[in-house]
């Protein structure tokens, strides 16, 4: 497997695995399919020097990705926390795909100036919940029954982890 820095041509294999996790409902708050062209301006915010966003490849497959993205832009004294989200293709689950996606994004922390990761997950997402767990986060907060998918009513989980390299 390989971990790269995404590029505009990976775009539409990462909106399609997007689009599988709102498909299976409670992955993600969105509740509708994107498109490639919605998703063109998030893939131009996410700056490769700033806040990237990582594929990883199996083969020439891209079987998942991660991004890092800003938290509360434009507030200056937030610039060292950043938000971490990642989505692995069905076919590929249960094969470490998160976990290198994860432990690369960790590591990326320092030279990208961020000291505060956090993740923002459903509650139902205890495959998510196990996995940051296994990295170092916490469990920073939890909104109870904030998003409702079909008429379920599921919570939001905040998983915090200080980088202490920076």
């Amino acid at each position: 497997m390989n971990i790269r820095i995404a590029e505009l041509k990976d775009l539409e294999a990462t909106v399609a695995i997007y689009n599988q996790a709102i498909a299976a409902g409670q992955k993600t708050a969105d509740t509708t399919p994107v498109t490639t062209e919605d998703r063109r301006k998030w893939f131009e915010d996410h700056a490769p020097g700033q806040y990237p966003i990582l594929v990883a490849e199996s083969g020439d497959v891209i079987v998942g990705y991660l991004t890092i993205s800003a938290y509360r832009p434009g507030r200056k004294a937030l610039r060292h926390t950043a938000e971490v989200s990642y989505y692995v293709h069905f076919d590929h689950h249960r094969q470490g795909v998160a976990s290198n996606l994860l432990q690369c994004a960790i590591g990326m922390c320092p030279s990208l100036q961020i000291k505060t990761l956090f993740a923002i997950l459903m509650d139902s997402n205890q495959g998510s919940v196990k996995l940051l767990e296994k990295y170092g986060f916490e469990k920073w907060g939890h909104m109870p029954r904030v998003a409702e998918f079909d008429g379920v009513e599921v919570g939001h989980l905040y998983y915090g982890l200080r980088i202490e390299k920076c």
